[in-house]
């Protein structure tokens, strides 16, 4: 042991007793295989590690490394530590400034361990056997010896930045053993594969298997030399043509000949000078010029940098058009060009009007919600008319990676602006009117980044000022862009995004809506893209709310376009044909051509028979009416819930039970009923999932229809949350579901009274055609959709 030894071990104080002789002090290693005869450098990272070291220079003992299995384990057991290690001779303990521990060790020879005596404490103890090399002078241990020694020195010869140190050693060294070890422990080679070479006995294995890792590795370090020569000959034949171009460069501009590219060149520096660019984007313009003036065109840079510089001319750094709002204008284009939406056209003028009195401002960024088909994205392109100003649109339904709206970054082969860089390309001005379509598709965050996120910046005043594109790599000014966005569903759009924006809601449209857009929009579209003349073709109302009614139901006027779309190609056959004009379509034409009705009135059929009551349901496309089914047979008590309900909807259906049974003797129910009866509720469209608390009211009305035997009114539908004190809670939705039950041909709507509020958003003309029936309680249900007798109401509502 060297004085440093001693000097390093001052000051620790072991907490136990030396170590017999024939016990080894061993110190778990991670990432690190050592080899006999090799000298080495260790960090001590861990301080068990360092108690080990130093437990080991002050018993004056070797230390034993074995590699631990697991390398992110701080505390491996002996369960985790290979049974083969390395003896190694501490030569030098060092403590650096910064307090990190190193110990400088020579390995000695292998041992295997036989049994770990002391655990648990400042270091392991273990009982070893020791595994030396033997003498053997055997002549195939010796042929081995050679070959390896001669691949050894082929691969020097290919390593330049080798110490000369290695390959004399490699030289001189006469045992077979120390050679293995020692190529071994220069060879690239994960822990594990060291470890499974350290554990290999066997004198001519071990010779093996280091010729067989030093052949392959021989053969790639022979391949990259014969790539790296290839590639230094290829880079000296470019600089001999660059020299050579360059010298022809020089003559031609001698002899007054110009560059064919130099025409290129000034033509791209005259647009980005025209381009009128900020400053920060204008000296980055002249250095990536300066830099393509340099290159030929061959170089695979010359047209990235060119691509890149030709966006530069292409953006519209500075180009406003003129905002030319006249309320009284814009008004009429709404009206022309959207039929009802009162309220939402009213929101859009006052809009613009605070638009025209402050330019300087920051107006809002409004987000159109509503079901598909009702005029979202055409009411921004009435706004772009209104406004003077252009329309882009881009579609955001499926993106799922950031660099769709940031862009890419150059590095990347074929990188291009994002989305919004692009459509203000597109546009040709700094101050579109910017539609964002389909923002609550937005894919999630994953490894490509999160879109969401990016288009925070982009909607936020206080940032798109200075918005940054990734491949353009500077700030662009996006304050005076009008931002519109569109979604079918609000919940879908992140919380920090729907924050950003004011929302406005788009209903859906009553039967006498859609007739009336019909009439002005729908069949002029259809009779110009069918190639007909209105004096051509008569349609009369009937066949339109026909096709409305019976073939159609949809909160919007999708379906119906393409509806009367197909009525008007069979129509055109016709007038092909050479059929006499005008030609009529009435109801008995609708049913020739469009075939069976897809949609009846299932209302009264279903609800014939006790047991079934019409529930109202809010969905992404607007409301649907659903129905709400039970009967009972011969059981044990139990409630079998079916219809692809969520977990919500099943705890409404048991709450209704249990308010049933609770009240059955006021309602004349025999309670023996519900012990000898299992009773089964379903909700049709078992394909559809469905949740909320909203049916609880239909299932207490169909659970009491069934069990009393009355049947419900089939011009009445309900919904509303229910509790178990029989109280008629609010729920959500309430103007799209009002107008399903408008489309389903029901006139009558149950609603709890705390939505009374909430009929002011119901369009007038369907509030004028529906019967509002406002319930505290669930007697006020029975009410009005069961015919119950006078006794049976007053027993009900004094046990209530």
């Amino acid at each position: 042991m060297t004085e440093s030894n001693v000097r390093a071990a001052q000051g620790y104080e072991s907490t136990a007793s030396n170590l017999p002789d024939d016990l080894l002090i061993v110190l778990p290693t991670r990432n690190m295989v050592l080899f006999p005869g090799v000298v080495a450098p260790i960090t001590l990272n861990r301080e068990t590690s360092i108690s080990t070291a130093q437990e080991a220079i002050r018993q004056g003992k070797r230390l034993g490394l074995v590699l631990q299995r697991y390398p992110e384990q701080d505390n491996p057991s002996i369960d985790d530590l290979y049974s083969i290690g390395i003896q190694v001779n501490i030569l030098r303990y060092v403590t650096t400034k910064d307090g990190s521990h190193h110990l400088v060790v020579q390995g000695e020879e292998r041992f295997k361990v036989l049994d770990y005596v002391i655990q648990g404490g400042a270091y392991l103890g273990a009982k070893v056997q020791a595994l030396p090399d033997p003498d053997n002078h055997d002549p195939e241990i010796e042929a081995r010896m050679r070959h390896l020694q001669q691949m050894a020195l082929e691969v020097a010869e290919l390593l330049p930045q080798l110490p000369s140190e290695v390959t004399q050693t490699l030289q001189n060294i006469k045992d077979a053993g120390a050679l293995a070890d020692l190529i071994a422990n220069f060879m690239d080679m994960t822990p594990e594969a060291k470890q499974a070479l350290l554990e290999v006995t066997d004198l001519e294995a071990r010779l093996d298997k280091v010729s067989e890792l030093l052949t392959h590795q021989l053969e790639v370090l022979k391949l990259t030399h014969e790539i790296d020569k290839k590639a230094r000959a290829s880079m000296d034949e470019r600089q001999r043509e660059y020299m050579l171009r360059e010298q022809l460069k020089t003559i031609r501009k001698q002899l007054g000949e110009d560059d064919s590219n130099s025409a290129e060149l000034e033509e791209l520096r005259s647009r980005l000078e025209e381009a009128q660019l900020p400053d920060e984007a204008y000296e980055q313009a002249k250095k990536e010029l300066r830099r393509l003036e340099q290159m030929q065109d061959s170089s695979s840079e010359y047209s990235m940098i060119r691509t890149y510089l030709e966006w530069l001319a292409e953006v519209p750094w500075s180009q406003l058009d003129t905002e030319n709002i006249n309320i009284t204008k814009a008004r009429q284009i709404l009206d022309d060009e959207h039929f009802g939406l009162e309220k939402v056209k009213q929101r859009i003028i006052e809009y613009l009007a605070v638009r025209k009195l402050n330019p300087q401002g920051r107006s809002p960024i409004l987000c159109f919600v509503g079901p598909p088909g009702v005029g979202k994205t055409s009411m921004g392109q009435s706004i772009a008319h209104a406004m003077g100003l252009e329309f882009v649109r881009a579609s955001l339904g499926g993106v799922h990676d950031e660099a769709e709206i940031r862009g890419h970054r150059r590095t990347y082969l074929g990188a291009l602006p994002g989305n919004i860089i692009q459509a203000l390309r597109k546009a040709g001005t700094r101050n579109p009117v910017f539609m964002l379509d389909e923002i609550d598709k937005l894919g999630g965050g994953g490894f490509h980044g999160d879109p969401s996120a990016a288009l925070l910046e982009v909607l936020d005043p206080e940032q798109n000022s200075t918005f940054r594109d990734n491949y353009l790599a500077l700030s662009f000014d996006l304050s005076n862009v009008v931002f519109i966005a569109t979604a079918n569903v609000l919940d879908a759009i992140p919380t920090p995004l729907r924050d950003r924006m004011e929302v406005i809601e788009l209903p859906g449209y009553t039967e006498e809506e859609k007739v009336e857009i019909a009439k002005r929009y729908l069949i002029k579209r259809q009779l110009a893209n069918n190639g007909l003349l209105v004096e051509q073709v008569v349609m009369t109302e009937a066949a339109l709310r026909s096709i409305i009614s019976d073939y159609t139901r949809e909160a919007g006027v999708r379906n119906l376009d393409r509806k009367i779309g197909a009525v008007l190609r069979r129509v055109a056959v016709q007038v092909a044909e050479g059929a006499s004009t005008p030609i009529r379509i009435d109801v008995e034409q609708v049913l020739n051509i469009l075939g069976a009705q897809r949609f009846e009135s299932e209302v009264a059929m279903r609800t014939s028979i006790p047991g079934v009551a019409t529930g109202l349901a809010w969905t992404p496309v607007g409301g649907d009416i659903l129905f709400i089914e039970t009967t009972k047979m011969p059981g044990h008590g139990k409630l079998i819930i079916t219809g692809q309900l969520g977990e919500v909807m099943k705890e409404s259906a048991q709450a209704a039970l249990s308010l049933v049974k609770s009240r059955a003797n006021s309602l004349g129910i025999d309670p023996k009923l519900f012990d000898e009866h299992d009773i089964h509720l379903h909700v049709p469209a078992g394909a559809i999932p469905k949740d909320g608390p909203s049916a609880g009211v239909a299932m207490f009305t169909s659970l009491v229809s069934l069990l009393t035997g009355r049947c419900v009114r089939s011009d009445v539908a309900m919904t509303g949350e229910i509790s178990l004190r029989g109280l008629v809670l609010p729920i959500g939705g309430v103007k799209e579901k009002c107008l399903a039950a408008l489309r389903a041909g029901i006139h009558t709507v149950l609603l709890p009274a705390r939505n009374r509020k909430d009929i002011e958003d119901v369009p007038e003309n369907a509030r004028n055609q529906l019967n509002f029936i406002f319930m505290e309680r669930v007697e006020d249900a029975m009410n009005a959709a069961l015919e119950v007798n006078a006794s049976m109401v007053a027993a009900y509502q004094s046990a209530a």
